[in-house]
Order: structure tokens, then sequence, then C-alpha cells
């Protein structure tokens, strides 16, 4: 099993070591979730390296990761457990072929480990040779109230309750990371539960070495205006500015071009990678672009 950063640095390193570049707030709250044994709630827009922090501390320590997906309409069934039914039917008409009369050793039978379908935050509270796994639930914010509440048991006490079975909980607690995209509130009832932090989007520097570490081979030229031209629109009044996840998608589209260096007919395009709603897109293609392309030019 490896063992947990014994320090912000350590958790900085382990971080590099996936090449995800994080900040030092970013490293703190890790580290201290991963301390305190508290789930990690975090906010932030679209594409800005959320859901990749969890991947990034299942590979880095080695852990086993569970992902449930959020969705509107999400229930227990789907989310913690439920029976399979057509083998329990099965099981109770067998037992009765075989003369089996007793309704409550049928029962004890027919709601039992073997008929239990785990589902992702059943999993996540199992032990594991490697050590306790990595939780993702991804955009909690699809979800409803009803479903941030049956989370609440989980997320205090790591233990989830079936009826049929009883309490079920984690020997050793899993490392849960929560995202939102914020298309709504979150309960305090839940934030409390959790640490936060707002990932939000990286400065150029930064942005500039997650470019470098995700698409290595991209000019260095070329590199420095992607990243001058993304900083500039999220400026702008965009129904959606690009995230980091948007940033790496079109430098690869340009690499895969052979681009060296941004011109306006390229970059109208290949806008199609970066931005995702038509209405910001003919915005850049009727001036914008352009515009912003020759204030980059004018810089250097």
């Amino acid at each position: 099993m490896i063992a947990l950063p014994a320090s912000i640095a350590e958790t900085k390193a382990l971080l590099a070591r996936q090449n995800y570049v994080g900040d030092t707030a970013l490293a703190t709250v890790i580290f201290l979730a991963l301390r305190m044994g508290r789930p990690l709630f975090l906010e932030g827009e679209a594409g800005v390296g959320k859901t990749e922090i969890a991947k990034v501390l299942s590979a880095g320590l080695g852990r086993k990761l569970i992902r449930l997906q959020c969705y509107e309409g999400l229930d227990a069934a789907s989310a913690l457990y439920e029976w399979n039914y057509a083998g329990q039917m099965m099981a109770i008409r067998l037992g009765e072929a075989a003369g089996e009369t007793d309704r409550d050793r049928l029962a004890a039978d027919v709601f039992s480990n073997r008929f239990l379908l785990r589902r992702p935050l059943l999993q996540a509270l199992e032990p594991d040779p490697a050590g306790p796994p990595v939780l993702l639930i991804d955009e909690l914010d699809r979800t409803d109230a009803a479903f941030e509440a049956f989370l609440l048991e989980i997320l205090s006490d790591f233990q989830a309750t079936i009826p049929e079975i009883g309490t079920v909980k984690a020997e050793k607690p899993p490392i849960v990371i929560l995202t939102s995209n914020r298309t709504r509130e979150v309960h305090d009832a839940l934030k409390r539960r959790c640490l936060y932090h707002w990932v939000d989007y990286p400065d150029a520097s930064r942005e500039l070495a997650i470019l470098a570490a995700k698409v290595p081979g991209v000019p260095a030229r070329l590199s420095k205006q992607i990243i001058a031209f993304v900083q500039a629109i999220r400026r702008e009044e965009l129904f959606k500015a690009p995230g980091v996840a948007e940033t790496l998608d079109w430098a690869t589209a340009l690499v895969e071009l052979d681009a060296v260096a941004l011109d306006p007919e390229i970059v109208s395009d290949t806008l199609g990678a970066l931005l995702k709603v038509q209405d910001d897109i003919l915005r850049m293609q009727t001036g914008l672009a352009k515009q912003i392309l020759d204030e980059i030019k004018a810089v250097k």
C-alpha cells in the first residue's frame, strides 16, 4: 500500500508525477483532506481539472478509482445497491420445487449478499488490499436535494444502511472527491461535511506549464500564442468560456495541422475545438479573433 503524502510539498510532488500542474492552495486542501479523512468538495467551471484530481490521486496512490457520474433522477438503486430480482425469483421457485415451505428461511436466503448488486457507493465502503479506494462523485449539481440528503450518512460516517441486511460501514474511509460545475447551489448540510476548494481557471504561466505537460509536441512560439489567445477570450463576454480541457484539445488539433503560429484563417477553421457555442464561434469569426491576434502580436 502506497503511503499518503506526509506534507504539502509531497502532495505537490504527487500531483507533478502525474503531470497535474496544481498550485499550493490546491495541494494544501488535498493534503488536509487526506490527513483528516474528510471528503473534498471541488467547485469550478467545466473543464478546469476537477475530475482529473480524483484520477491523479487514484494513479498516484495506487488506489482503485470508483466513479459515480451524477445525473438528473439519480437514486439509491443506481448509486448504492439494488437486488438481483431475477435471481431472487429463480431461487424462490427452485426452493419451492425442492419442497422448501419455510418463508422466513426463503426470505433470509434471497435477501443475502449473493443477490446484492453493489453500486459505486457501496463498492467504495468495501475493503481493498491496495487501500481505501478513491470515490469520485462527479457533477453533484446535476442531482437534486433528495439525493444530497441521501449522501449525508455516507459522507458523515462512511456507512450505509440496507434494510434487509443492516448497516455496512467502511473499515477505513475511502478518499472522497465531489465535484460541481455550480449549475445550482449545493446544500450547506453537505458542504459542512467536506473540505472545500474553488478550482479556478489557471493564470497564463500555469496554463502554459499545463500545456507543456499534457501536449509536449507543441512548438514554443505556438504554445505562447495559444495561451495568450485563450486567456484573452476568457475576458470576453462569451456564453461558455473555454476551460483547460478545451485549450489542450485546441493545441492538439493545431499540432495535427502542423501549425507553427496562429493566423486568422487557422483560428477560424479550428474554433470548434476551442468553443462549444455557435454564437461564440460566430463572434470570433466576425472580427474578434483577428483583433485579439493583432493585440498578441503587438505585445511581442
